[in-house]
């Protein structure tokens, strides 16, 4: 059995995910399924469309080709500003694209000229959480110059990220701008937008007490189908699944050792100063997992007594003192992963994904 390795609850993610669809259906809010987290990975993705997206949406193009390589018959959402050097590939792969670069809006208008195609796009607004987006004062120039100039572009939306650089949390005031700024477009365009994209998991406290505007009718969900996350306060939604991905690791060494190095200390390999505590001789096991895979902080324990003191690149640091069964070298020891842990398990090659259909 290959270690360390990374088990995925497929039916949890589902459970999830039809759990989310069920409170946004009450608000007529399509869920489109996030699959960045597990970069782009199919059978997550054909979990999530079981479970009721009405699209699928990710930030990196390779991995939406993947999903269209898949055969995969709904909207594939870019949700990175596309690169120009990729705009070719987006109008191959991608059916729309969340954008607020010009420059990039012609590239992609001027390809899918070529290609006879019409892509449709997300015009992104900058609510304060100051990541992609244009300010709102530039909206009227911003759609009157789509409008204008782009034959081969449709603006389906607006659209805003908030919650993700800046901290910025969803309210219901600034998804009422929101709202007021899409109102401020079909002026201009003298037609109605079909989608009002109100943000990702971070928004999902809102709707669930119904504060979204109603004609917010999208949200772009990852984290909270992935790992059950409730973003707002650190935590989890009682409702959702947290253990739809569990992380196994193998015991290398197990040795009782002195809490404190006996010698003087100087930055570990990442440049950090340990703060070691007085604890006397205490029992420690190191895994055969390191920072290369995944994130220490980002790992909570499955089973009782295992207390994580940290990681170098390739080995995990734990202390079992306080586990009452006896372990073994070639023990496996396993753990629930919160997003950053998941992200670098999932991209790395030394960590074996193992599928859990029930």
């Amino acid at each position: 059995m290959k270690t360390p390795y990374l088990k995925i609850s497929l039916e949890k993610i589902v459970e999830n995910t039809r759990r989310i669809a069920s409170w946004a259906g009450k608000d007529r809010v399509q869920i489109l399924g996030v699959t960045k987290g597990v970069c782009g990975d199919p059978q997550v993705a054909q979990a999530m469309i079981r479970g009721g997206v009405k699209g699928l949406a990710d930030s990196r193009i390779e991995n939406i080709k993947q999903l269209k390589a898949y055969g995969f018959n709904l909207p594939l959402v870019l949700l990175r500003i596309p690169m120009l050097s990729e705009v070719s590939e987006v109008i191959n792969y991608a059916d729309i694209s969340l954008n607020s670069q010009l420059e990039v809006i012609s590239a992609l208008n001027n390809e899918a000229m070529k290609k006879n195609k019409e892509h449709k796009i997300i015009l992104m607004i900058d609510l304060g959480d100051r990541r992609e987006g244009i300010l709102p004062s530039q909206l009227e120039e911003k759609v009157t110059i789509i409008n204008e100039d782009y034959s081969n572009i449709e603006l389906l939306g607006l659209g805003t990220n908030l919650a993700c650089f800046g901290g910025v949390l969803p309210t219901k005031e600034n998804m009422n701008l929101l709202k007021e700024l899409t109102v401020q477009a079909e002026n201009i365009l003298n037609s109605k937008l079909k989608i009002i994209s109100g943000g990702n998991s971070s928004s999902l406290p809102l709707m669930r007490v119904s504060k979204l505007p109603k004609r917010v009718n999208q949200l772009r969900i990852g984290e909270s189908i992935l790992l059950g996350s409730n973003l707002i306060d650190g935590g989890h939604f009682s409702e959702l699944n947290n253990d739809t991905f569990i992380l196994g690791a193998e015991i290398v060494e197990l040795q009782t050792k002195g809490a404190l190095p006996e010698v003087p200390q100087g930055p570990n390999a990442f440049g950090e100063r340990v703060a070691f505590k007085k604890k006397g001789e205490r029992t420690r096991a190191i895994l055969a997992i390191g920072r290369q895979d995944i994130s220490p902080d980002g790992l909570t324990p499955c089973r009782l007594g295992v207390d994580i003191e940290g990681g170098s690149s390739d080995h995990l640091i734990i202390d079992i003192t306080e586990v009452k069964e006896e372990l073994q070298v070639g023990d496996i020891l396993e753990f629930r992963v919160n997003y950053t842990s998941l992200l670098k398990a999932v991209i790395s090659p030394y960590v074996d994904n193992r599928y859990l259909l029930n």
